[in-house]
């Protein structure tokens, strides 16, 4: 099988529109700036686009409709949706090869139903844009950090929800996460974080947020995050992730049951609080968490570390991601043989 790569957003036009193969990045939510909305823009958030974990899903004309892999019946979905809005022909092989893990803080959900959708659309001889595609699809409905990581990746600021408006917010800021840093992710497999009508719900019964918080929020944000970002310190980007977060995990407290929703993540990050790590959190609801590591040598090392001494909770893992800066790879795949 040959493979022709291009980057989303190309106008390179293959000549075998037959199986595309899209691989889309998670993403870690860094946290909403302002829940109030007072000023008329609600929510308005901080994002890292990661290197891995990733969705890959392959479309294939075929005869009828089909999906198969994890998370394939969230496949159909995007298929069916992507369709109606369209006018698009259904008949595909749908094979999910990779999927992010289900209500985990990574943005699996976004990131599976752009990948199949773009896949139908280009299949189908379309070209939209992943705003366009998620907007379609009902993504975006708070945050346009998942849409932002699947369009060119990096390190994304959005401008939150317009007060009447149901579009997805637009991207205010994407900056690159430098390729020296690194991010220790920390994984709870027994455990899930609030998604559907239970977040909407948890959204719901959080106390007021403050405009004073807000404004701290949007400082930390766009005069610290950003601006040690763009300079590459390192020390005081963690520190305003830090910061955020910890603002954000005792708003959240109640309905997650503390600053994490794991309780087994919140042991991880006490120790690694302890080692002196400052940016700590927990991306969107969880139960992921997370660490900005300055240099590769010592999360190489806090990883060896965390795993001898977290060894016995089988349910928890952990892993040391790049930030990615590109947005989903869409491959044309030119089957020289049965597929």
């Amino acid at each position: 099988m040959n493979t022709t790569t291009r980057q989303l957003r190309s106008a390179s036009e293959p000549q075998d529109r037959t199986t595309v193969r899209i691989t889309a990045p998670g993403r870690l939510h860094l946290g909403f700036l302002d829940l109030a909305g007072t000023l008329g823009r609600r929510f308005g958030s901080l994002g890292i686009t990661l290197d891995r974990p990733s969705t890959v899903v392959r479309l294939r004309r075929a005869t009828t409709l089909s999906a198969t892999g994890p998370d394939s019946g969230r496949a159909l979905v995007a298929v069916e949706k992507a369709a109606a809005r369209f006018g698009l022909d259904t008949r595909v092989e749908v094979t999910v090869e990779a999927a992010l893990p289900p209500h985990s803080g990574l943005g699996s959900g976004t990131q599976l139903g752009l990948a199949v959708a773009t896949g139908l659309c280009l299949i189908n001889g379309l070209e939209l844009s992943p705003r366009e595609v998620g907007a379609a699809l009902g993504r975006g409905a708070r945050s346009a950090i998942g849409i932002g990581a699947f369009t060119e990746g990096g390190v994304i600021l959005d401008g939150g929800k317009k007060r009447g408006s149901d579009a997805p917010p637009p991207i205010l800021s994407r900056l690159p996460f430098p390729e020296n840093w690194r991010i220790l992710l920390v994984y709870d497999h027994g455990h899930q974080g609030l998604s559907g009508p239970e977040e909407v719900q948890a959204m719901e019964g959080l106390p007021p947020f403050a405009d004073t918080l807000a404004g701290h929020m949007a400082r930390l944000a766009v005069m610290v995050a950003l601006p040690a970002l763009a300079e590459g310190d390192v020390d005081y980007f963690a520190a305003a992730v830090g910061e955020m977060q910890r603002l954000l995990g005792d708003h959240y407290a109640s309905a997650q049951g503390g600053r994490y929703t794991s309780s087994s993540v919140a042991e991880v990050m006490e120790w690694l609080e302890a080692c002196g790590l400052r940016g700590l959190g927990q991306s969107s609801w969880g139960p992921t968490g997370f660490a900005i590591v300055g240099s590769p040598e010592e999360a190489d090392q806090l990883l060896s570390e965390a795993r001898v001494r977290f060894g016995d909770r089988p349910a928890l893992a952990f892993d040391c991601a790049r930030g990615s800066n590109a947005g989903a790879r869409i491959e044309w795949l030119a089957c020289v043989e049965q597929c």
